[in-house]
């Protein structure tokens, strides 16, 4: 484990049905999380080939505070992104992150594929390939209700699997983690599908004692920052309304993107926002394991069978402001019924919900503009109209022809072929956010190394308003980026990141024997950065080719109207930045010298 000065990592070839266990305490340096992530990545990736190809690697991290310290909740996922073409790295909560502690991995590598459907189920003792078969083609939904019956108990367990979307390779399905938490964004769900993976069950039973001498130091930690989440203000706001709280606040400073960002103010924000949500349709909230907020809102969505009978049936979705945003404004969806509606064929068939949501907004106005029509899609299309939009994920999850195959395939990727790019809503090919506050919005998904607004949390910026001159915004924009990277080696939910600043987490690291000063986290979160961005140029990422819509030119945000010639200059800047780190840095061989010399006598480790 990471706290013996190791990185314990599991890797499972589903090709030969074979796993194997080592130690690897080269990667120890690199804490968890991303740090060992990105390394894993670089080693196991094939640049030369396809990102759906069945030999690329998926690779699941935690970190060394994870299930052991508040809100530090969170597992990463790395892969080689279908939608982008290059990195792939995604969070989630849920069991995850607890279950893989307690089952003794650091980290899980799965590369390869199987000739028919399997789902994985991994313990301590190992790994076992279940037939998956009877799953293929069905939700998650219920997916996840049978295998809580076929994988029964044993400790702590999560459940990672994908639906139809998944199957089908369509670029931005996602991976479903226990029912209401999500490896969303960038494919990832995709490339379960590419190794004909339904499922990832892990469970874990293992104690994770702290040592006696640490315990005084550990306890006293812990209650410091425990007080400090539950006892201040500073996590209130995600325990009551949750992050739908924006919904209200971003309309009115016209940030809200509505209708494929032809606005950024809705004229029915009231009927879906948080506020009427948690007076409407809140049952009850939730938290991920190891957190004590409460942060996940679920709604119950009551629906009939059919109009002449009082036969009914319930739901549970779990919402936020993202994904009210993108099947609410961005569709103009007017009603809670509506939303989820179209919430529930999202999560049931395995698409991100944002990216779904974009290019459903792109596709109503390209049919508007005649670039598509009727008779291919099988159903119309306009703002608000829920029936076509349903249409069209069942046909997106199960593609019947080309055009939906190509939907699959993502907003931008569609756009280039069919028109329609001035109002694709992309950034580094990947769907737009539910903010449109101002240059650090778009900017910063843009030039985040995962292309989402919480890299660098430039659209935070935006209503800060601290920073006036382009320079002095990039360079913070910058330095939050990289300071993330830290956040990224815990792995902690992002809602905690006023809670652990540098001093807290050097005395938490502490706690458990890991010494580390500030300056050296900061070096690490350095070198972390520099391996993200060797790897996504490996892959063939270059910052001067980012496009930026005219859409987010055309529409005022919070910051009045933006110019494209401001955003290139702070494109520019931010590129000046990246060369600077970049400057002299001799990035790492694919394995390290130390790891080669020892290869002929590495061998796999029983688990502990």
């Amino acid at each position: 484990m990471i706290t013996d000065g190791t990185i314990r990592v599991l890797t499972v070839d589903l090709t030969s049905k074979s796993w194997e266990v080592k130690e690897r305490p080269d990667l120890f340096r690199f804490l968890g999380g991303v740090g060992i992530g990105i390394r894993l990545l670089d080693e196991y990736v094939l640049y030369d080939r396809d990102p759906l190809d069945s030999e690329q690697p998926v690779i699941f991290c935690v970190g060394p505070l994870s299930s052991i310290f508040p809100v530090i909740t969170k597992t990463v996922c790395m892969f080689r992104s279908p939608l982008t073409g290059e990195l792939g790295e995604s969070y989630a909560g849920g069991r995850l992150a607890l279950a893989m502690v307690y089952s003794g991995y650091d980290a899980i590598v799965i590369k390869g594929d199987s000739p028919r459907p399997v789902y994985l189920s991994v313990g301590p003792e190992g790994v076992e390939f279940r037939n998956a078969e009877p799953l293929w083609g069905v939700g998650t939904e219920e997916t996840g209700r049978y295998l809580r019956e076929m994988e029964p108990g044993r400790g702590f367990r999560s459940i990672v699997r994908i639906g139809p979307a998944g199957e089908n390779l369509v670029h931005f399905a996602n991976l479903n983690v226990d029912t209401f938490r999500h490896f969303g964004r960038l494919g990832a769900g995709a490339v379960f599908g590419s190794k004909n993976l339904k499922a990832l069950v892990v469970f874990g039973n293992q104690d994770y004692p702290i040592p006696k001498e640490q315990q005084k130091a550990y306890r006293k930690v812990y209650k410091k920052i425990h007080d400090r989440v539950t006892k201040t203000d500073v996590m209130e706001k995600y325990h009551d309304l949750g992050t739908t709280v924006n919904i209200l606040k971003l309309n009115a400073m016209k940030g809200l993107p509505t209708r494929n960002l032809q606005s950024a103010t809705f004229e029915k924000a009231p009927e879906i926002s948080g506020e009427a949500f948690a007076e409407e349709k809140l049952i009850r909230k939730l938290s991920c394991s190891s957190c004590p907020i409460g942060s996940i809102h679920i709604a119950a969505h009551r629906r009939s069978f059919d109009d002449k009978s009082h036969e009914y049936e319930t739901s549970q979705l779990a919402y936020d402001h993202e994904l009210v945003f993108a099947l609410g404004s961005f569709l103009g969806t007017e009603s809670q019924e509506d939303f989820l509606t179209l919430l529930e064929a999202v999560e049931d068939l395995g698409f991100d919900v944002m990216s779904a949501g974009v290019l459903l907004g792109w596709l109503t106005e390209a049919f508007a503009n005649q670039l598509v029509g009727e008779e291919e899609l099988g159903t119309r299309l306009e703002f608000g109209y829920t029936e076509g939009y349903l249409h069209v994920m069942r046909n997106m999850a199960q593609p019947k022809n080309e055009l939906y195959r190509l939907l699959g395939k993502g907003t931008e990727a569609a756009a280039e072929q069919l028109g329609g790019l001035d109002y694709a809503c992309t950034l580094g090919r990947t769907e737009m956010t539910g903010y449109h506050t101002g240059y650090g919005a778009v900017l910063g998904q843009a030039v985040g190394a995962r292309h989402s607004h919480l890299d660098n949390a430039g659209y935070s910026l935006d209503q800060t308003k601290k920073h006036t001159d382009p320079a002095s915004f990039v360079r913070a924009m910058f330095e939050e980026e990289i300071n993330r990277c830290i956040t990224n080696c815990l792995i902690m939910c992002l809602f905690a990141r006023s809670v652990y600043d540098y001093p807290t987490i050097v005395e938490a690291l502490g706690a458990i024997g890991i010494e580390k000063s500030e300056e050296e986290l900061k070096e690490l979160a350095r070198e972390i950065y520099r391996n993200k961005i060797m790897v996504k140029q490996k892959m063939g990422f270059d910052f001067r080719k980012l496009r930026f819509p005219k859409r987010f030119f055309e529409t005022e945000c919070l910051n009045g109207m933006l110019k494209e010639e401001v955003m290139q200059e702070m494109l520019d800047l931010y590129i000046r930045e990246v060369e600077q780190l970049m400057a002299g840095w001799q990035a790492p061989q694919e394995k390290p010298a130390t790891m080669r010399a020892a290869e002929a006598d590495l061998r796999p480790v029983p688990p502990s």
